[in-house]
């Protein structure tokens, strides 16, 4: 069970362990209810608060808890209250003024500015008005009456002004002007004094909450309380307060990354205790496919086999990530992962993002499969009619073992007489929904899965994104791979590169020539492959070929394989040979226009040579003078081929989003954690989180039930069942 039931104070639990947002406590319920139910927010303030707040998935509509987690990106300051004749022109200030004399616009003539003429002791200042109505000016600044009023203050030739101040309050009201008066995010049509107002009454929806963080801790980090930590983000008392490396917003960014690490290890717990199929084959078929290798494993393929065997053998559902870097041989893992299903008397999928991918997969594994008497099939969105229709009647009766295809493997029609274990690649350019659908083709929903990727992952997002499934790494690539050479080259030495490719060709190379765009663009100085194909082609004549994903299938099915043949001896290609193709001889690799690529990018097309027995070249062409990112690419691409201290690389450089790819749906995002030394904070929220469940299983305890409170305030309720479906 996830969270066993409560004793009264804390939210009970379903029988099925999951927290519910039906269970939330009580007292929580004013922080999620609609953000409709704070002053001054109709329907049409909602709208723009939708398109400002970043809401999570599943959520329509701004809620009071969406008002809060929006955090102020700077402070304007306010506390300067000059006399007039000390104030600095182009300062903020705020004055306390007497109104002197109202002077509207010239009746007729809306260019000319509305003036009311104040004074203090030492000055008088112009308040300036354009299109202001003159009623609500009037009220707002009655003659010969006290306002304290707050704005940029200028000069104009002799006199000073201010137009149209942000504030303007009367002695009674002072209390109402924010002295530091958080900025936040906005969308046009909504004002900073709207999102402070709506953020200073999500604050005091806040109840008081109890401590779920040890008191060492806090102490040892000079860290406030929860409560305090809220109120002086949105409510600073000093400048500083609203910077995200301050004490009150890494409170709150701990708090969020302690809630997402306990959900995943609850997760984690939650799936080792859930029924799965247990799998143990007799070991011939994977004998025969080892028999058929022509390498020796590897030592972290054994090893990985190995963890895979043992989940696969266990009582519970495996849901495992096998991270290995380019050419690591994580094919062959998977077919011998799913040679265990076989060997049980079950069936295995394999699903790619790409019909190229899927297709070569194919390749790959079929003379294994040959060699083992495996009855493997595709299946993609090419397959049609008669022909398909014969590739699922086949599957529905059990006479093909494992099939291998693309998305088309989910859909309704595709039904397995036994699906035992899924193998998903390159996982991350598919939804969560996407990979439910393939699990449920289980007959018991129990199906085994292996998911990998050919993105090695750093630690820290291997936490964040991956926390509730076991992980095998494989390290070492197949003997016989040669280390390839690689050079960054500026474009003006293109003609040179030209020549060497020419003398490359005569003694039997073959080349990928990478370009970032398929057609020449107006708005754009990046090479098109098009454009270079022709160029190219004037050169080395037919021996030049193109793939692009403007291609058809067909075409493109074709095109790869007459480079795969030999026909070709250029392939100038987008960035769809990225990942799965699989031409040995091809020994060299030129990509135009590298400082626009990222590293793991960079790194996944360089893998694409250095399978055969030639000399390998990586050539990164880049237009001059590069900016310092881009610089550090391209020196670390030519430093290193360890695929994991580049991904740490590219964490650094680019960030955790960008390196597993827009469409990773489903991946938590971080709404208050995005702070300086957040890898630390991770590692800590980590750490803590396995200890809380040592010490502390079921959450009982006074820590325990504080806990829950921060699961749901954080909305992991929800969470665990999107990561149960991950």
């Amino acid at each position: 069970m996830l969270i066993a039931a409560t004793n009264g104070s804390g939210p009970a639990t379903p029988a099925n362990g999951e927290p519910n947002s039906t269970m939330r406590p009580a007292f929580l319920n004013p922080l999620f209810a609609s953000a409709q139910t704070l002053a001054g927010i109709g329907p049409r303030l909602i709208l723009l608060l939708k398109k400002c707040l970043a809401l999570p998935p599943g959520v329509s509509e701004p809620r009071v808890i969406d008002v809060l987690w929006h955090m102020p990106t700077g402070v304007i300051d306010r506390r300067s209250q000059p006399e007039l004749a000390a104030a600095v022109p182009g300062t903020i200030v705020t004055l306390e003024l007497r109104v002197l004399k109202h002077k509207p616009s010239p009746r007729g003539n809306t260019k000319a500015p509305y003036k009311v003429t104040c004074e203090d002791d030492t000055g008088r200042i112009d308040l300036i008005f354009f299109h202001a109505e003159h009623k609500f000016i009037e009220r707002q600044l009655p003659e010969g009456e006290i306002r304290y009023v707050s704005g940029r203050i200028e000069r104009y030739g002799e006199r000073l002004q201010m137009s149209h101040p942000d504030y303007i309050v009367s002695p009674e009201a002072r209390h109402e002007m924010p002295l530091l008066e958080p900025v936040y995010p906005l969308t046009a049509g909504l004002s900073g004094k709207i999102a402070l107002k709506a953020a200073r009454q999500a604050v005091e929806r806040v109840p008081e909450l109890p401590e779920w963080q040890e008191a060492s801790w806090l102490e040892a980090r000079d860290w406030p309380k929860f409560n305090e930590a809220v109120v002086r983000v949105h409510r600073p008392g000093d400048a500083q307060d609203v910077s995200n490396g301050a004490m009150f917003w890494q409170r709150l960014a701990y708090d969020e990354l302690l809630a997402g690490q306990l959900a995943f290890a609850l997760v984690r717990r939650n799936l080792k205790t859930e029924r799965g199929r247990r799998l143990s084959g007799n070991g011939k078929i994977r004998e025969k496919i080892a028999a058929a290798l022509p390498f020796s494993l590897t030592g972290s393929q054994t090893s990985a086999l190995g963890e895979i065997a043992d989940d696969l053998a266990a009582p519970h559902r495996m849901l495992r990530l096998l991270q290995g870097d380019v050419g690591s041989g994580k094919t062959v893992v998977a077919l011998m992962a799913m040679a265990v299903a076989v060997e049980a008397g079950a069936q295995a999928a394999l699903m790619a993002p790409t019909e190229v991918l899927a297709r070569q997969h194919i390749e790959t594994i079929a003379p294994l499969a040959d060699a083992a008497g495996l009855r493997i099939a595709l299946l993609t969105g090419r397959e049609k009619g008669k022909a398909r229709e014969a590739v699922l009647s086949r599957l529905a009766t059990g006479e093909i073992d494992i099939l291998v295809g693309t998305h088309a493997l989910f859909q309704s029609d595709v039904q397995f007489r036994d699906l035992a274990v899924a193998v998903i690649d390159e996982q991350h350019r598919f939804g969560v929904h996407q990979r439910m659908a393939l699990q449920s083709k289980g007959s018991n929903g129990d199906t085994n899965v292996l998911v990998m990727t050919a993105t090695p992952i750093p630690r820290t997002l291997l936490m964040t994104h991956y926390g509730d499934l076991d992980v095998s790494k494989l390290t070492e690539k197949p003997a016989g791979r040669k280390p390839v050479v690689t050079k960054a080259v500026p474009l003006e030495l293109l003609e040179r590169l030209i020549d060497r490719v020419r003398v490359q060709l005569e003694e039997g190379a073959q080349v990928y020539w990478v370009c970032p765009l398929i057609e020449t663009s107006e708005i754009s100085d990046l090479a098109a492959a098009e454009e270079r194909f022709a160029y190219l082609r004037q050169i080395f004549g037919e021996s030049v070929g193109l793939l692009h994903g403007g291609l058809t299938g067909k075409e493109k099915d074709e095109t790869m394989a007459a480079f795969a043949a030999g026909h070709l001896k250029i392939l100038v290609a987008t960035t769809v040979i990225e990942v799965g193709v699989n031409v040995p001889n091809a020994n060299i690799m030129v990509i135009e226009h590298a400082e626009r690529f990222g590293l793991a990018q960079l790194h996944q097309l360089r893998g694409r040579v250095g399978r055969g027995t030639r000399e390998s070249f990586c050539m990164l062409l880049y237009k001059a003078p590069l900016g310092e990112t881009a610089e550090a690419r391209l020196k670390m691409m030519e430093e290193t081929e360890d695929g994991f201290k580049i991904a740490e690389k590219d964490l650094e450089l680019r960030g955790g989003g960008e390196i597993l790819g827009a469409r990773q749906s489903g991946a938590p995002g971080f709404r208050i954690a995005e702070v300086p030394g957040r890898e630390a904070l991770l590692e800590a929220a980590h750490d803590d989180a396995e200890l809380i469940l040592q010490k502390d299983p079921n959450l009982v305890s006074a820590r325990g039930q504080a806990l829950r409170t921060l699961l749901y305030l954080f909305e992991c309720d929800e969470a665990v069942r999107l990561f149960r479906a991950a």
